[in-house]
């Protein structure tokens, strides 16, 4: 059995106890936070702990905290002769460490929501020949989708995935923000971002591209941009715009 302390109480930190929860070689032993309020979720299902020095041995320490606190947190756990490894997308694999890991799972979280994790792809990285084999191991227990990534590969990933995950939701809550002005309920708009995210399930998302800019319809472009009274959201439409007509000149 694989015994796993998760250093972090938040959303990754939450989603990955649940899936380890269905494994059958590996148990979360402790969760760690250094707030002990946030550690309620966990209560009754392992060992909570608020106080870094007394963490119990195991085979791996998983570090599911913001980027700016994983080194120092990692320097705290040097004295245990075993992997340490964190959740971030960008931050690189940690140095000086005997057995270092990286154990990325590319999701966006949400602390309550239902993800099917066998589906969630899992991006790993160490500095050991053991390390990886560790982490392969406890990720195919729980995901189909496992991926050898180094650090450089990794961080370029975690961009991406800002464009299609982070920076498309803020388009969704503008458009949601522009039907609210008019009285119109935002679910009108739904099928068609089930169809646009369906589309490139089969085919390039350059190739399934549509809208009045890739036409080089400007009489609409104007019209649109007549309709836009904020000017920030104005100079968004008009840098897509213009983005999506360079692309396809």
């Amino acid at each position: 059995m694989l015994n796993i302390v998760i250093l972090g109480a938040g959303n990754v930190a939450t989603h990955l106890f649940k899936a380890f929860e269905t494994s059958e070689s590996a148990k979360v032993i402790q969760v760690y936070n250094h707030r002990l309020e946030s550690l309620s979720f966990f209560k009754n299902k392992t060992e909570v702990c608020n106080n870094i020095n007394n963490l119990k041995d195991a085979d791996l320490y998983l570090i599911c905290l913001k980027d700016d606190v994983i080194e120092d947190y990692a320097s705290q756990l040097k004295y245990k002769n075993t992997m340490i490894a964190h959740t971030s997308g960008s931050f690189p694999l940690l140095q000086n460490i005997e057995q270092s890991g990286v154990f990325y799972p590319l999701q966006s979280f949400s602390k309550f929501a239902e993800l099917d994790y066998k589906n969630i792809p899992f991006c790993l990285e160490s500095n050991t020949k053991s390390g990886i084999q560790l982490l392969k191991k406890l990720a195919k227990e729980v995901s189909k989708q496992v991926f050898e990534i180094d650090s450089k590969q990794r961080q370029t990933l975690h961009l991406a995935a800002v464009f299609v995950n982070n920076f498309s939701n803020h388009l969704y809550t503008i458009a949601e923000d522009i039907c609210k002005k008019e009285d119109i309920p935002f679910d009108i708009l739904k099928a068609l971002i089930l169809e646009t995210a369906n589309k490139i399930q089969t085919q390039s998302p350059k190739l399934a591209q549509t809208g009045p800019a890739v036409r080089q319809d400007f009489k609409t472009i104007d019209r649109h941009l007549s309709q836009i009274s904020d000017e920030q959201i104005r100079r968004i439409y008009q840098l897509f715009t213009n983005s999506i007509i360079k692309k396809y000149e």
